[in-house]
């Protein structure tokens, strides 16, 4: 299966770049403007609405339209390990709805003398059968743009 990584590191402490990222507005504030996001409802792991942080379970409700080009595409995101240990922690989200027929990205950090070291992995299968299948490794062209300006927005909103 094809994976996507990539990672930065941002000069700015550990605790604060997790904190930012367990958070809805985190998701927001880094998606580009481009992507045209709109978080239609996020739901805790158990049922509450508008959870603080984002716990497994936690479910995001999301609808995007790249470029403003067709129609806007729903996605369903749930989080499905969140760990914190001293100096490293990751969570892992998966649609459960949405374009691609698997997509499980793991956002890890680590602490690093001076910042944090961020990272995204995601692992995905793109729509359309064994056609998706031949050109998954060529989706990279599609992710790096997203990601770059993800990583960028991070670094911009947490090193001030």
């Amino acid at each position: 299966m094809p994976t996507y990584r990539r990672e930065t590191v941002v000069r700015a402490p550990f605790e604060d770049v997790w904190e930012f990222h367990s958070k809805v507005s985190g998701l927001e504030a880094l998606t580009p403007d481009w992507m045209h996001l709109r978080v239609e409802s996020v739901t805790g792991p158990d049922g509450d609405p508008d959870p603080g942080i984002l716990e497994p379970g936690a479910e995001i409700d999301m609808s995007m339209r790249p470029l403003n080009v067709g129609p806007r595409q729903r996605w369903t995101s749930v989080i499905t390990e969140r760990e914190e240990d001293d100096g490293a922690a990751f969570f892992r989200d998966e649609m459960r709805g949405g374009p691609f027929r698997k997509w499980v990205h793991t956002h890890s950090f680590y602490a690093t003398d001076g910042g944090t070291k961020v990272e995204d992995r995601v692992e995905y299968r793109l729509p359309l059968g064994g056609l998706g299948d031949i050109a998954g490794p060529l989706a990279w062209v599609g992710f790096e743009p997203m990601f770059r300006a993800r990583h960028r927005a991070t670094k911009k909103l947490l090193e001030s």
